[in-house]
């Protein structure tokens, strides 16, 4: 079945195939049999149900996607992500307050591991050994160098993970800080990831910003700590359903993000 693909927006991520459009159609449409519109976050939902109405007056139109808080199915390469970037398992066990997809995958569920060197799992660090390591055999082979954006968890990192990392060489693997647990094994997993020869080049951590009650002092203080345990923060601003944020925290997120940006202000004295 030829299936063209609608994204309400466009992100790193997104396909970029003959058979991706972004929003409504162009002057030339391509022939398919129908239009899946991939749906990624809430507040885009609106816009994706009118994208429909559209749409299904050419083709036949589905819609989909994370947004709708459905269960993802078996992951194919190259359909609704760019080439390169994998899943190969979903779900995840914690029930993060801030998190949608404890609520929608009711369980962690391991995939066929398909060819790729972006990894792009919800905690790939859940599942079993033997899944382990076998993405990381299949990561071995690949031409690119290999990145884990989707985030490890760092009260899951065990010693022969570190050790599966070594012989990876991956460009870069996130970790999170989102809540105040996670700080303690973000501590212990620094230590261990720097004496195995990591460099803050590599390492990453997301830190959750900008949700109720917070602060930019409190959040600075957060990325400060990571910062100093040798990760490159990367500020992540909480938004609402409806995608909403206080500009001031877009703006700050902006210094504390990029790595070069925050270099910058490292070596001016700033931070």
């Amino acid at each position: 079945m030829k299936i063209l693909r609608v994204f309400p927006r466009k992100t790193k991520a997104s396909p970029d195939d003959e058979l991706v459009v972004f929003g409504l159609p162009k002057l030339f449409i391509p022939q398919v049999d129908e239009v899946h519109i991939s749906v990624t976050f809430t507040w885009d939902l609106e816009k994706a149900k009118l994208l429909a109405d559209v749409w299904n007056n050419i083709y036949p139109t589905k819609l989909g996607g994370p947004a709708f808080n459905e269960s993802g199915g078996i992951f194919t390469p190259g359909l609704y992500l760019k080439k390169g970037y994998i899943i190969t398992s979903r779900g995840c066990p914690n029930k993060c307050w801030f998190c949608s997809v404890w609520k929608r995958e009711k369980e962690l569920k391991e995939l066929p591991i398909t060819e790729g060197w972006n990894v792009l799992d919800d905690n790939i660090l859940a599942c079993s050994e033997t899944h382990i390591r076998n993405v990381f055999t299949m990561l071995k082979r690949q031409p690119q160098k290999i990145e884990f954006t989707g985030g490890l968890e760092a009260k899951r990192l065990k010693d022969w993970h570190i050790d599966l990392l070594v012989d990876l060489k991956p460009k870069q693997f996130f970790f999170a800080y989102d809540t105040e647990d996670d700080y303690e094994p973000l501590v212990v997993a620094s230590k261990k990831l720097i004496d195995a020869g990591f460099s803050r080049a590599q390492m990453r951590c997301y830190v959750l910003i900008g949700y109720k009650n917070d602060s930019l002092e409190k959040a600075e203080i957060r990325l400060k700590r990571v910062l100093n345990l040798g990760f490159f923060p990367a500020a992540m601003v909480f938004k609402n359903e409806n995608g909403e944020c206080d500009k001031k925290w877009r703006k700050f997120q902006r210094l504390w993000f990029r790595p070069i940006i925050i270099y910058m202000r490292q070596q001016s004295g700033e931070i």
